[in-house]
């Protein structure tokens, strides 16, 4: 018999001070057997730092040719493309072509590594990398609950989680901006 995934529902009140955008998110998450909390919550939080209408968790882990996140238009294309983790520089090559905006976020230990061994090849790329920092993300990971109320609060390149199990900042690093070069 299959496992099954773990149902998680989060109310999240988010402040993006970046980009003015002011929310309450209800997100229900099925976090697959075979994934960390922590890489659940760096979803969660790439889901907040580009929170939009149109924004939704794909089948993840259980679709490998579908993004972590996306984002489509009215006419079924892909407008917004997240992958979070260390995917190989050709599944970011594909998601250029796929869809107009192509972001990354990793988090683990082998983070650097995956970036220093594929830098050269994803800089010719049109995406977007980003790293937390892993102590963070572990933080963030011990506050989690099957069922949470959470405020998000973004500014720069940090986020400020407040929940009732206690608080943290979750900082990252911007390793390639795709909009800078465009």
């Amino acid at each position: 018999m299959a496992i099954k995934p773990t149902i998680y529902k989060l109310r999240i009140s988010l402040s993006d001070l970046n980009r003015d955008y002011y929310d309450t998110l209800n997100l229900t998450l099925a976090q697959h057997p075979s994934e960390t909390l922590e890489r659940m919550m760096v979803r969660t939080l790439a889901f907040c730092i580009n929170a939009q209408e149109s924004l939704e968790f794909s089948k993840g882990l259980s679709a490998v040719e579908e993004p972590d996140i996306w984002a489509r238009s009215l006419d079924g294309n892909t407008t917004l493309w997240i992958d979070v983790g260390e995917p190989a520089t050709d599944r970011i090559k594909k998601a250029t072509r796929m869809a107009k905006v192509v972001r990354v976020y990793s988090f683990n230990t082998k983070a650097n590594v995956w970036w220093a061994q594929g830098e050269d090849k994803i800089k010719s790329l049109s995406a977007s990398i980003y790293q937390f920092q892993w102590q963070s993300i572990q933080a963030l990971a011990a506050l989690v609950q099957r069922t949470m109320d959470i405020s998000v609060t973004i500014t720069g390149n940090s986020a400020y989680v407040a929940t009732e199990q206690g608080e943290c900042e979750v900082s990252w690093s911007v390793l390639q901006d795709a909009s800078a070069t465009s």
